[in-house]
């Protein structure tokens, strides 16, 4: 009897041991794709409000990065890339562009201009908001010299604006 249960022993353990080798296997031909667990549709629900909290709680602080950013492309463009390139061509002719000229003077050479040797800049000076840069000789606001200004994301004089004298 208890050779028996020895070997009863053997065999079970002998079972498990292949049904522990196998069971991947044998799993795929018990369930086979279609009948796989996936996903529950409360679980997907849960997951995707989870991913609109943190997107609602990060987004706001993006919002008004895009405008600052703007704003302060049009001030390097004005104090800078446009500001060398009316200064070089008041060293080689003497005086700003008058305003009727404009900033068109730096790229294509006026009539007026005798000591020309630009261009001054590569492309006609045009704003982050897709207009071109205002440009006033003698200026208002900088006696003596130059305004030059852009409209800000308006479009009109107001107080959005980004300015040379400022």
């Amino acid at each position: 009897m208890n050779s028996e249960r020895i070997a009863y022993s053997v065999e079970r353990i002998a079972y498990s041991k292949k049904r522990d080798i196998f069971f991947p296997f044998l799993s795929a031909i018990r369930y086979p794709l279609s009948a796989k667990r996936g996903f529950t549709l409360i679980e997907l629900m849960l997951v995707v409000i989870i991913i609109g909290a943190l997107a609602a709680m990060v987004l706001p602080r993006f919002a008004g990065r895009g405008e600052k950013a703007r704003v302060e492309a049009a001030k390097a463009d004005i104090q800078a890339n446009i500001a060398t390139g009316l200064k070089l061509y008041e060293l080689d002719n003497g005086d700003y562009p008058s305003t009727d000229e404009g900033l068109n003077a730096l790229f294509s050479k006026p009539a007026s201009a005798s000591g020309w040797s630009g261009p001054y800049l590569e492309r006609k000076a045009i704003d982050p908001w897709g207009r071109e840069y205002k440009y006033k000789s003698p200026g208002e606001h900088r006696t003596g010299d130059y305004d030059l200004y852009s409209l800000g994301r308006d479009g009109v004089e107001s107080a959005d604006d980004v300015k040379n004298w400022e």
